[in-house]
């Protein structure tokens, strides 16, 4: 009978981190139907952003307030859950601080916990006032509407719970406050159950333990419906993003070889060149999210949905449609589709007569985009929008000769007169002559 509880904890174990194996599969099955795209190179600077923007924090300060009480939650929820080791050997193994044998670092380590869980508290609070009671304009905005916005406000609740937990556990642990070594604060919550039996003590503080390691099981496994994905994705995400200047777009393959045979003196315009009867024909541009990069598909699910894009978009602030965040969010939600889509069929997408275009992102939103790079700039993850927005475009002008009227002239101008503007080339410098 003693070991009931050990084999009870190893099965609650195995089930939770089992969920999470299946997730991260799934999640890296999904990642991985986007194209191929080379990010291997220059991994020191890769490794520097990666150190600098996801452990760092350096583009989370830009903003104080929400920089620092992001810094605390950050640091708080990672170190604290350093304790989840010694829960994990007592569960197993039925000791009780299996790590109390550390001593003075023993309990400076729990002192520690027990000071940023509290921090950690008061900082989630603060989070939790600035959506709900303050109503920050970025968290007000309709593209937040429905599960998102549960999404954030269940994250914090997941949080005041959790180190809630921590804090009464402790209190209520007698053996621990007996050996009065880092019970910093859990000592004065020691008060408020003074008029219960030892039995009693003991009894909530067994709930406690188990309804923690239960709770964060449970949050493990949460994290792939939710947008604090960014908790583990945040590394991979900064250390695979685009390090070349942030007005430098690629130019596509295809294409390119055809402008360089163009301007080829040598090249003869006439001779065949060889084809691959097999190959598919690559399609310009993105419709759907098969044809964004594996890149831009980790970006979808690293997206914090904090809004610093869309609060610095330019058309958005005007009142255009775009939103960035919603760009990523709408991506994320359709590659999710075409995974349940697979998951349903066998490990085979099945067309369901929907695309990214259209059915999820207008043409409207992807054209008041002014390409200027301010949600790129913004992103505390280094995600890119205009990146998909730039691809789906191209597929619109590309494919669909489906660009704006006032576009189109602009190219039918530069196709005729060498320039934007609907003058002819001897006509050009007139203008130096008007008085």
């Amino acid at each position: 009978m003693m070991y009931i509880d050990n084999l009870f904890f190893a099965i609650l174990l195995s089930i939770g981190i089992g969920f999470f194996t299946i997730n991260v599969k799934k999640l890296i099955r999904n990642i991985k139907l986007g194209k191929d795209v080379n990010r291997s190179d220059n991994s020191s600077a890769r490794w520097n952003n990666m150190m600098m923007v996801a452990l760092g924090q350096s583009k989370m300060v830009k903003r104080p307030i929400a920089g620092f009480l992001h810094i605390i939650v950050y640091v708080g929820f990672v170190i604290i859950n350093i304790e989840v080791l010694e829960i994990i050997i007592d569960g197993l193994f039925g000791t009780h601080r299996a790590f109390s044998f550390l001593g003075g670092f023993y309990g400076f380590l729990i002192g520690s916990f027990e000071i940023l869980a509290l921090l950690v508290l008061v900082a989630v609070i603060i989070f939790w006032a600035r959506r709900n009671i303050i109503k920050l304009k970025r968290f007000a905005n309709n593209d937040l509407n429905g599960s998102p916005r549960k999404d954030a406000n269940t994250i914090l609740y997941f949080e005041i719970v959790l180190m809630s937990l921590f804090l009464i556990m402790n209190a209520t642990d007698l053996q621990f406050q007996a050996m009065n070594n880092g019970n910093i604060i859990s000592k004065h919550l020691n008060v408020l159950f003074s008029g219960l039996d030892i039995a009693q003590v003991e009894f909530i503080e067994r709930i406690c333990w188990w309804l923690h390691i239960a709770g964060i099981l449970v949050f493990l496994n949460y994290l792939y419906y939710s947008k604090h994905l960014h908790i583990l994705l945040a590394f991979p995400n900064t250390y695979y993003a685009d390090l070349n200047a942030k007005g430098k777009f690629d130019n596509l393959e295809s294409v390119t070889k055809e402008v360089k045979l163009m301007m080829d003196p040598n090249a003869d315009p006439f001779a065949a060149q060889p084809v691959d009867e097999n190959a598919v024909p690559s399609k310009f541009g993105a419709s759907d999210v098969q044809d964004l990069n594996w890149v831009q598909l980790l970006n979808a699910y690293t997206c914090t949905e904090c809004g610093r894009c869309t609060s610095s978009c330019p058309a958005n602030q005007t009142g255009k449609k775009l939103s960035p965040r919603k760009i990523m969010m709408d991506t994320r939600d359709r590659l999710e589709e075409v995974g349940r889509n697979i998951d349903k069929n066998k490990g085979v997408f099945v067309p369901d007569n929907k695309s990214l275009l259209n059915d999820y992102i207008t043409t409207e939103e992807l054209w008041a985009c002014t390409s200027c790079n301010a949600c790129v700039e913004e992103c505390p993850v280094n995600i890119s929008p205009l990146s998909i927005i730039m691809d789906m475009r191209r597929y619109l002008v590309m494919e669909q000769s489906a660009a704006p009227q006032s576009l189109n002239a602009m190219m039918t101008n530069i196709e005729n007169n060498g320039a934007p503007w609907q003058y002819n080339q001897m006509d050009r410098l007139n203008w130096k002559d008007e008085n």
